[in-house]
């Protein structure tokens, strides 16, 4: 009985942080990317192609400009995530095909899984070059894609709604 207390009190927390990852926070962004993929291309795949260039007030960016912006956001941060260079890509402006901006949005998302299997807490103090040209700290970029994936699929399930249409977290799950 006393060598199973002290196997619980003192071995058993310490195999724990042994297992801990060396990168949670990558880890987290790894995680994450699967509901935020699934459920910001469902709403990109919902929205009727005619209603791509609707935007809530005049001084809102239309849901087509929301995916060339989720697009440019994807590779900006999942690149600077990873420490990979972004490619090169066409520059989207928002008014192009509902197809051709759904696969574009489809694309920033494989690179962001590319790029985040090479993410390492190890490099978080390391410095990027940030939106205002100066040095910042990579956390910063692990923290604004989060919150980005965060904020943007918000948008897309509030022009959703304004169309009466369902966001894909909205939709009744089926039952398991």
């Amino acid at each position: 009985m006393k060598q199973t207390l002290m196997f619980l009190v003192v071995v058993a927390p310490a195999l724990a942080i042994a297992q801990q990852s060396k990168s949670p926070a990558a880890d987290v962004l790894r995680e994450m990317i699967n509901g935020r993929e699934k459920n910001t291309v469902a709403a990109f795949e919902e929205m009727p192609a005619d209603k791509f260039n609707y935007k809530p007030t005049p001084d809102q960016m239309t849901f087509g400009h929301l995916a060339a912006h989720i697009v440019e956001s994807n590779y900006y941060f999942c690149s600077n995530v990873g420490d990979v260079p972004s490619p090169k890509i066409e520059e989207l402006k928002g008014d192009e095909a509902k197809d051709k901006l759904v696969a574009a949005v489809k694309a920033s998302f494989e690179f962001c899984r590319a790029s985040l299997a090479k993410a390492d807490d190890a490099k978080l103090n390391d410095d990027i070059k940030w939106f205002d040209g100066k040095p910042r700290a990579r956390a910063w970029a692990f923290m604004g894609l989060a919150s980005s994936w965060a904020d943007h699929y918000g948008m897309a399930s509030m022009y959703l709604r304004l169309n009466a249409l369902v966001p894909p977290t909205a939709k009744p799950q089926p039952k398991k």
